[in-house]
């Protein structure tokens, strides 16, 4: 079974050797001694959100502090490929669905987007609400996966704003169910140079506008399909995702 794996301050682990005595203070402290119960002789992860992952045996565990005698220092490479998921608010919590099994499957960042059919908005100070709790989706996701790195999410976006930032990325594919490509055509060893960087769009319920469409298409993006269903909202995402990780050979 995996370590169960906690979030440490990243200035501290940066300086942590093997063999060195690592103390685990704060908020996660206080889960790992007082709800889990961590007793001495336990081994745990500790991870720093950006790819450092420290491996030690529980040697003190009360109140707000663990320490811990390290036995492994991991520092995971950034993968070749960065994998962005651009996912259209929706209701009932589908957006949320979307970034928490986008996470588990290892996206590297996640941007919210306000699309011309999305029926939940984010105006004014619940943006930043928004994407706060978007953020501790992803800190649990990651923490329930193991997963060394936690993803970035980004500020909500509008389409226009959107539309910019994709011509930043290697490849921009969009899901659309009326796309004559398969997004298999444009990834994968058939493809040429594999990207650096792929952003997927998921629109929300109504789908992608037409407007839409036409303009993140007119800055490069390649409208794909994933197969003849139709996908939620919270769905389509993390299955692309995953087609993507098998193709570029993160799996």
């Amino acid at each position: 079974m995996s370590n169960a794996l906690y979030f440490g301050d990243p200035e501290t682990l940066a300086a942590v050797l093997p063999g060195a005595s690592f103390t685990l203070t704060g908020a996660e402290a206080r889960h790992a001694a007082t709800v889990k119960r961590l007793a001495a002789g336990e081994t745990i992860d500790v991870a720093d959100g950006r790819g450092r992952r420290i491996v030690g045996v529980v040697t003190a565990s009360a109140g707000q502090e663990v320490t811990l005698e390290v036995r492994t220092v991991i520092d995971e490479p950034a993968p070749a490929c960065r994998l962005i998921l651009v996912q259209a608010l929706a209701k009932g919590d589908r957006d949320e669905l979307a970034v928490e099994a986008a996470t588990e499957l290892g996206v590297d960042a996640v941007i919210p987007w306000q699309a011309d059919r999305s029926i939940v908005r984010w105006r004014a100070d619940k943006a930043l609400k928004g994407q706060r709790k978007w953020e501790s989706t992803v800190w649990g996701a990651a923490k329930q996966s193991r997963r060394a790195t936690l993803p970035e999410v980004l500020p909500l976006h509008d389409s226009g704003s959107l539309a910019a930032r994709l011509t930043g990325v290697d490849l921009a594919l969009v899901l659309h169910e009326d796309a004559e490509t398969g997004l298999g055509a444009l990834v994968g060893p058939q493809a040429g140079t594999p990207p650096t960087s792929i952003a997927v769009v998921v629109g929300p319920e109504g789908g992608i506008s037409g407007r839409e469409l036409e303009l993140f298409v007119s800055k490069g993006a390649h409208p794909v399909r994933l197969g003849d269903q139709v996908l939620r909202s919270s769905t389509a995402g993390p299955a692309a995702l995953s087609v993507l990780s098998q193709l570029l050979g993160r799996w």
